[in-house]
């Protein structure tokens, strides 16, 4: 995820979550610890060819559909974005979010595998993320990739004061790292 992308993310973020949707500042704020040499997030887009932004009929790419940016425009739609940060070994999904013409089509689970590829490169060992209770869909694609839910934190999402359910994934050490220790 570029600069450029967030007026796309921001209607896609409004869209999907009207009640608690991330501010313009909490992006640019994420987008400032992504880049150099102390980065401690990442952030991707996944865009489909062929229509402009709010057009019908977009088509995902062959394997083309994560990226590191997408300038909107030029025959492209953003149709979702996630979001990583990580320090001291441990990682936390930010947020992961799919058009909703998208669900069912396995973006989700690429921005989630482009996610841990991340966590699994910053040298994390473990990876938390919080899902909203009434959210079984993302609940499921979670399981699907062995997270397993430790606990609650009441209220998390305002103003809804929706609970979230805390899930934790546990990272395999790279081959080269089993190798040396």
């Amino acid at each position: 995820m570029r600069w450029w992308d967030l007026a796309a993310v921001l209607r896609l973020e409004r869209e999907l979550f009207p009640n608690d949707a991330w501010s313009k500042g909490m992006f640019w704020s994420e987008l400032a610890h992504a880049r150099g040499l102390g980065a401690t997030r990442h952030y991707v887009v996944a865009v489909v060819p062929g229509a402009a932004d709010g057009e019908e009929g977009a088509q995902e790419g062959a394997g083309e559909g994560a990226g590191e940016g997408a300038q909107e425009g030029g025959g492209e739609r953003l149709v979702g974005y996630a979001g990583l940060a990580a320090a001291g070994g441990l990682a936390d999904v930010q947020t992961i979010a799919v058009a909703r013409d998208h669900w069912g089509t396995g973006l989700g689970a690429e921005l989630l595998t482009d996610l841990l590829k991340h966590a699994t490169a910053f040298e994390c060992g473990e990876v938390l993320l919080e899902v909203r209770v009434d959210n079984t869909r993302a609940q499921k694609l979670y399981e699907r990739f062995g997270f397993e839910p430790i606990g609650f934190r009441r209220g998390y999402y305002q103003p809804g004061n929706v609970d979230a359910l805390v899930m934790r994934l546990t990272l395999e050490p790279h081959e080269e790292m089993k190798a040396d220790g």
